[in-house]
């Protein structure tokens, strides 16, 4: 047990020194292409979040463990939303752009419906199952989101300022993928380290994906965002958030699905609920008080919210 504390605090460690190098890479890249902080959180800052998400359910649908599948997807995506905004929220106000008010959250919580509807097959079959089809239609739909997003690089490149000619593309490169290589392997220590003291306290699988392995492959996404925030960019530490739970569904989702169908699990849904409840009250706050803000008592409303429902969640366990 010794053993796992130790590696797990190592973890710790080397995702935050790797959050540093990526956030301080992806600043740079966005200056030196002329292509805004947002569209860098939204892509490359997101994408490379996501990695340790993306392992997990690779491992999890090969080995047929479904509950981990849907639990990390799921338990992920509210993690960023409460933990990681909240957390953020806290440090400064969360500014954001017009784009992402009325163009990112809708997009997000449009993949959360239409995740809910595909793996509760009511209408069609009593088989709750995200099929090979599902798959392909959730892989479409993140062509399209990516489609959307080259637009709004060639618009960020009409309207922004000129772009640093004297910023070195291979420093920025070696940063980035520094970075996100320390956040996969800091990422891996922790949840791995985590799972092994979970299960010895006697957890479920269930419980294991929605809150272990789910806030463990969360932790690029916090220690990111963190930074971004403590460095006053907003843009970053909004988008990645935002581009990782689009990306957890419809890339992620869709990719697992194509390799081996993974049957669903109904009680995932009051999980369903509180993601949509989270995306909801994320696009609430952007009309409340200071225009699109999350102020500091909305950020600590999400915590409050999260650690709420994850005492209930963790009290049907012992």
């Amino acid at each position: 047990m010794i053993l796992q504390l130790g590696l797990l605090i190592l973890g710790l460690a080397v995702l935050i020194a790797g959050a540093n190098w990526l956030v301080g890479g992806a600043s740079d890249l966005a200056r030196r292409y002329n292509v805004s902080d947002l569209v860098i959180g939204l892509t490359i800052v997101a994408f490379g979040t996501s990695a340790p998400e993306l392992v997990v359910n690779l491992f999890a649908t090969l080995t047929e463990h479904q509950d981990i599948v849907f639990g990390n997807i799921l338990g992920s995506n509210s993690f960023n939303i409460f933990i990681v905004l909240g957390i953020s929220g806290l440090i400064i106000p969360l500014r954001v752009q017009s784009s992402t008010v009325w163009k990112e959250i809708p997009i997000s919580m449009g993949a959360v419906i239409i995740f809910y509807f595909m793996v509760n097959d009511y209408f069609f079959t009593e088989n709750h199952i995200l099929s090979r089809i599902d798959g392909i239609v959730l892989v479409i739909l993140f062509l399209l989101f990516q489609y959307y997003v080259y637009l709004q690089i060639k618009s960020d490149q009409a309207v922004l300022s000129s772009s640093r000619k004297d910023i070195r593309v291979f420093k920025v490169v070696f940063l980035i993928i520094l970075g996100l290589a320390a956040l996969v392997a800091g990422g891996r220590l922790v949840v791995d380290n985590a799972v092994l003291i979970a299960k010895a306290a006697g957890i479920s699988e269930k419980v294991i994906g929605l809150t272990i392995v789910a806030a463990g492959t969360s932790l690029p996404e916090l220690a990111t965002s963190v930074v971004a925030a403590l460095r006053k960019n907003a843009d970053i530490a909004v988008g990645n958030i935002i581009g990782s739970n689009i990306f957890n569904i419809f890339f992620i989702g869709g990719l697992v699905s194509l390799i081996n169908p993974v049957k669903y699990n109904t009680a995932f849904n009051n999980d369903f609920y509180l993601l949509a409840a989270g995306t909801l009250i994320l696009f609430i706050t952007m009309f409340t008080l200071r225009r699109r803000t999350l102020d500091r008592w909305e950020a600590f409303l999400l915590l409050v919210i999260f650690a709420g429902y994850s005492f209930y969640l963790l009290s049907g366990e012992f």
